[in-house]
């Protein structure tokens, strides 16, 4: 028997110290806050994404009574994206929570689901999704793609 070991690698940073292009994707993931449907848990989440042409895109949750009838963020910006932009790579995606009258101080990671839908757009572009998630106390930062944040993936090779 062995113990494997995967490594989680990310950047904190503040806010100041993002790139003007970072600032903006956080700015619209922020905003896009205030547009979400969260009338049973308060909790409001809003996304951006950046497209390879430069295009951003947003979406927020989006509840209902039958709680598996809603949709994160993450995923209605996504799917979305592929939508309206079927060609373009998603290159770059920030999320942002709002709860209680202010944004979490610690940044929300993506849910098991949209990490899978992550994957996807990744794996359909063959790109990359550089994930920043923000925080009033620090914004991480995931270079490495999905795959960092879902390291053993479910995908088309399953399904050959």
């Amino acid at each position: 028997m062995k113990t494997l070991t995967h490594t989680f690698h990310y950047v904190l940073c503040t806010y100041a110290e993002l790139s003007a292009t970072d600032r903006q994707l956080i700015d619209a993931a922020k905003s896009a806050t205030q547009r979400s449907y969260a009338p049973y848990s308060h909790f409001h989440v809003g996304a951006a994404a950046l497209l390879a042409d430069g295009t951003v895109v947003t979406g927020t949750n989006q509840e209902n009574a039958a709680y598996p009838s809603g949709l994160c963020a993450e995923r209605t910006t996504l799917f979305y994206a592929g939508s309206t932009h079927p060609n373009t790579a998603v290159v770059a995606i920030a999320i942002a929570a709002y709860t209680d009258g202010a944004f979490t101080p610690t940044p929300i990671a993506p849910c098991g689901a949209c990490r899978q839908v992550m994957l996807e757009v990744e794996n359909r572009h063959h790109h990359p999704i550089r994930t920043l998630l923000y925080g009033t106390e620090g914004i991480y930062i995931i270079e490495g793609g999905t795959r960092e944040l879902l390291p053993l993936t479910f995908d088309a090779s399953f399904l050959e």
